[in-house]
């Protein structure tokens, strides 16, 4: 797969777009035959019917949005969805989407300038996106039937840092988010992987007018400033982490410093 890139730096684009392929037929595979009306563990008020919806669904728009190349937040989600009158048949529903959300990826410019509620401005930004939310919610749906989960330490490593880097413009729809401050407190989330150069550190700041990702220490530096708590784990494990799947308290993880800086974090980050 390759290896990581930098904190702020995302991965090759046809990395995305051959991943979003794999990831999604693989979510497909996993909610094929299962009870549409198992409940999801990790999405409490979801069943898989609902969760698969949301898969297929969300592809869709965000397809949507790079064929267009929106200029500015749409006023309407309105789409034709194609979706099956039947639940059980929802799975094959989004297999069929990958071929022509692969279709529009390969058609999109990465680098053509498009609206995006996150950082980059730039259609890369929802292929990107679109990985994560495809690759952490067929983790959901295999917690939900009861099947082991594995996550490429390279994407895992990628997607802890699409998250802090977009996390602080999430507030149109995690409001809690906006108030999450501090008085200079650093939180450090450190990528223990050893293979695939994964071995990454991504450190967050919490001032009194909110927090921000700080710029990653050059390669033959090290970091510097006091770090007031650190979270160490596989990046598989620290992906889950961020988006609520796993706690901090689970023995995955080394956890230094003050805790209820970490208990600030999580109160208000949830995604």
């Amino acid at each position: 797969m390759g290896t990581a890139s930098p904190a702020g730096h995302p991965l090759p684009y046809d990395i995305y777009r051959q991943a979003i392929e794999r990831e999604t037929l693989r979510f497909a595979e996993v909610v094929r035959g299962a009870d549409p009306g198992t409940g999801v563990p990790s999405c409490p008020d979801w069943t898989l019917a609902e969760l698969t919806r949301h898969v297929g669904a969300l592809q869709r728009w965000f397809s949507t949005l790079l064929s267009r190349l929106v200029q500015e937040p749409p006023r309407s989600r309105d789409l034709e969805l194609g979706l099956p009158e039947r639940a059980q048949e929802y799975a094959d529903w989004v297999a069929e989407g990958v071929a022509a959300v692969a279709e529009v990826l390969r058609a999109t410019d990465p680098q053509a300038g498009m609206w995006a509620w996150g950082e980059d401005q730039h259609a890369r930004f929802w292929a990107r996106r679109m990985l994560c939310e495809t690759l952490v919610h067929r983790v959901d749906a295999e917690r939900a039937v009861g099947r082991e989960s594995e996550i490429d330490p390279v994407l895992a490593a990628d997607g802890v840092d699409e998250f802090l880097v977009n996390l602080p413009y999430a507030g149109l729809f995690a409001p809690a988010v906006t108030k999450l401050h501090g008085n200079g407190e650093v939180i450090a989330f450190r990528c223990a992987d050893s293979a695939g150069g994964t071995g990454e550190e991504w450190r967050v700041r919490l001032d009194p007018d909110g927090f921000h990702l700080l710029a990653p220490a050059a390669a033959d530096e090290a970091p510097t400033g006091a770090v007031t708590a650190g979270v160490r784990g596989q990046a598989a494990d620290l992906l889950l982490l961020l988006y609520g799947r796993r706690s901090y308290r689970d023995s995955a993880f080394d956890v230094s410093g003050e805790v209820a800086v970490l208990d600030r974090w999580f109160a208000h980050t949830a995604f």
